[in-house]
């Protein structure tokens, strides 16, 4: 009777010893993850008003970002779109929209790589992440 006792104690023990162990190691998020996470948060301060938390934008307004050709397709373009706005009149199935989008040169490009990761891979869209480098690259070339 004491040896098992003692056994439960011991075996007790070391699952706390090991579970202790668990929570104190640092957990590490891929930078996908990451990049969503700070992305989703400067969408919410700043595209949110325009193209709303679903991502459907306003009709005949501000365009959806759902599986659209801007969003899903060249980055250099959506990256350009984001530090110069747009001004142009757009056609998505079918639908005009006409609203003017600010441009963002005030974000970093680690903003602009964050929140455009963000809607690629959100609202059902499933597009590859954009790189800070990316952003850098067009932001360089227009100077």
């Amino acid at each position: 009777m004491k040896y098992s006792f003692l056994s439960i104690i011991i075996l007790v023990s070391i699952f706390t010893a090991g579970v202790q162990a668990q929570a104190k190691k640092p957990i590490h998020h891929t930078g996908s993850v990451t990049s969503m996470a700070r992305g989703k948060i400067v969408y919410g301060k700043i595209c949110i008003a325009c193209h709303m938390a679903d991502g459907n934008g306003v009709p005949m307004m501000n365009p959806p970002l759902i599986n659209t050709t801007y969003v899903l397709g060249d980055k250099t373009k959506l990256i350009t779109i984001v530090l110069n706005g747009f001004k142009e009149d757009v056609e998505i199935n079918g639908q005009t929209y006409s609203n003017v989008m600010t441009p963002h040169k005030d974000l970093t490009d680690q903003q602009i790589a964050d929140v455009l990761t963000y809607v690629r891979k959100s609202f059902g869209n499933k597009a590859s992440s954009v790189k800070t480098s990316e952003v850098k690259k067009v932001r360089d070339s227009a100077k």
